[in-house]
C-alpha cells in the first residue's frame, strides 16, 4: 500500500512546498484547502514535477463540523494517513479591539480548534497502528506576545504548547510530532493579513522552499521544534533573555512599524 500525506493549506506556500517534498519521496497526497480551483492546479503542478497521486478535499476548516468531514472522507476512501501536516491558518494586523470580531474567532477556529481536532483523530489512529509522523506549522510568533497581532500570536503560542506537550504523550509509539516554528516567508501571508514587510523583516525573509525544506528533514529526524533560519534562531534565543515585558513592548513596536 501507498504511504499516504495529508496537507492542509496545501494550495500554496509552506503547504505546497511540503506537499512537492513529501511527494519526491514517493507518497500519494491529500490536498486540503478552501479554494478548489487552487487546490487543481496545485496537484496538477505536483503531478507535473513528481510521479504522485494527488486527491483534493475542499472544504473552510475554520467552520464547525467541516474536521469531522474531512476526516469521514478519508475513511469513506479507506486512507491511512501515514503523514499529518497541518498547516492551514491565517492572521490579521490591528489592534484588538478594533479588528473584527468574527474575523478573530474564525482565526482561533482555523489555526487552534480544527488543528487540534485533526491532530487528535488521525494520532489515534496512527497510536494504534505504531507508526506515523506529525508536523504541526507554528510560527516563531509563538515564542513571544504581539501586540497589534494578539489573537495570531496567541494561536501559534498554542500551536507550540499543544505539540510539544503531545510529542512527549507519544514517546515511544511509533508517532512523533514535530513543531515548524518559521520566521517571515515569502509566501503572501503578509498581505493577507494586512502587513506591510518593514526592512528588517524582509532581512530575513525566507522562501517558502527554503522553510519547507528544513522542516521536511527536522519532521524525517524525529526534532520535535524546528526553527528555520540562522536569524530566527538568534532572535528566538534573544528574546527568551529579555524580560516579558521588554520583549512585548519591542515585539509591538516592530509590528506597529512595519
Amino acid at each position: 500500500m501507498p504511504k499516504i500525506a495529508l496537507v492542509t493549506g496545501a494550495s500554496q506556500g509552506i503547504g505546497l512546498e511540503l506537499a512537492e517534498r513529501l511527494a519526491a519521496d514517493g507518497y500519494c497526497l491529500v490536498l486540503v484547502g478552501r479554494d478548489p480551483h487552487n487546490l487543481e492546479l496545485a496537484a496538477a503542478q505536483l503531478e507535473l514535477d513528481q510521479p504522485c497521486r494527488s486527491i483534493t478535499l475542499s472544504t473552510d476548516l475554520s467552520q464547525p463540523g467541516a474536521t469531522e468531514w474531512l476526516v469521514d472522507q478519508l475513511g469513506e476512501r479507506g486512507l491511512e494517513i501515514e503523514v499529518l501536516v497541518n498547516n492551514a491558518a491565517y492572521g490579521a494586523s490591528g489592534s484588538f479591539t478594533e479588528l473584527d470580531l468574527d474575523t478573530q474567532l474564525g482565526m482561533i477556529r482555523l489555526n487552534i480548534a480544527s488543528l487540534t481536532e485533526l491532530t487528535y483523530r488521525l494520532a489515534r489512529l496512527m497510536v494504534r497502528r505504531g507508526h506515523g509522523k506529525i508536523l504541526n506549522v507554528a510560527s516563531t510568533a509563538a515564542f513571544e506576545p504581539g501586540p497589534g497581532m494578539a489573537v495570531y500570536y496567541a494561536t501559534k503560542a498554542y500551536v507550540l504548547s499543544f505539540s510539544e506537550a503531545i510529542a512527549q504523550e507519544l514517546t515511544n509509539s511509533g508517532v512523533t510530532v514535530t513543531t515548524l516554528c518559521p520566521g517571515p516567508t515569502e509566501t503572501g501571508f503578509q498581505r493577507r493579513a494586512g502587513i506591510e514587510a518593514s526592512r528588517l523583516i524582509q532581512i530575513g525573509m525566507m522562501s517558502a522552499h527554503d522553510v519547507a525544506t528544513v522542516g521536511y528533514e527536522g519532521m524525517l529526524a524525529g526534532k520535535r521544534i524546528v526553527i528555520p533560519g540562522a536569524l530566527n534562531k538568534a532572535t528566538v534565543q534573544a528574546n527568551r533573555l529579555l524580560p516579558r515585558r521588554l520583549m512585548t513592548r519591542v515585539v509591538g513596536r516592530v509590528l506597529r512599524n512595519r
